[in-house]
């Protein structure tokens, strides 16, 4: 992740310990979808964007950028960031960048639109950062 990225995080979040879980983080970053109910039939409509706008902002940009390119194809410049890093994090980090360039090809394969796949990404991609910084790496 970029270190600008990073650091709007971090200032904007300031603690992630204070959210129980990674739905709750992507709730506050106003990435999880509405829903329209009623008895038996579940709809679920566009994001709520009730959440942070500045952190939405920074992760649907993030996700952007990470499904561009080969998938789990690492650049020079990553890999030398990563070279004296936890094993346990970077292991995390590269399963997590795996996964969501895998779901959103399979979701552009399947003729859904390039910005709802982005969205998810991002969605996905705030739940995995949570994971990161609250040591919730399994």
């Amino acid at each position: 992740m970029d270190t600008t990225v990073a650091m709007t995080l971090h200032a904007e979040t300031s603690d992630f310990d204070r959210f129980p879980n990674a739905k709750a983080f992507a709730s506050y970053c106003g990435l999880t979808p509405s829903e329209d109910s009623s008895e038996d039939k579940v709809r679920r409509l566009e994001i709520t964007k009730q959440g942070n706008s500045m952190i939405r902002t920074v992760l649907v940009e993030a996700a952007q950028l990470l499904v561009r390119g080969t998938i789990g194809k690492k650049g020079k410049k990553l890999k030398s960031k990563q070279k004296d890093r936890d094993v346990k994090v970077i292991d995390y980090a590269d399963k997590a960048m795996v996964r969501l360039q895998k779901k959103y090809h399979r979701m552009i394969l399947r003729g859904v639109s390039r910005n709802i796949a982005i969205t998810v990404i991002a969605r996905e991609l705030s739940c995995f950062v949570w994971g990161i910084e609250t040591g919730h790496l399994d």
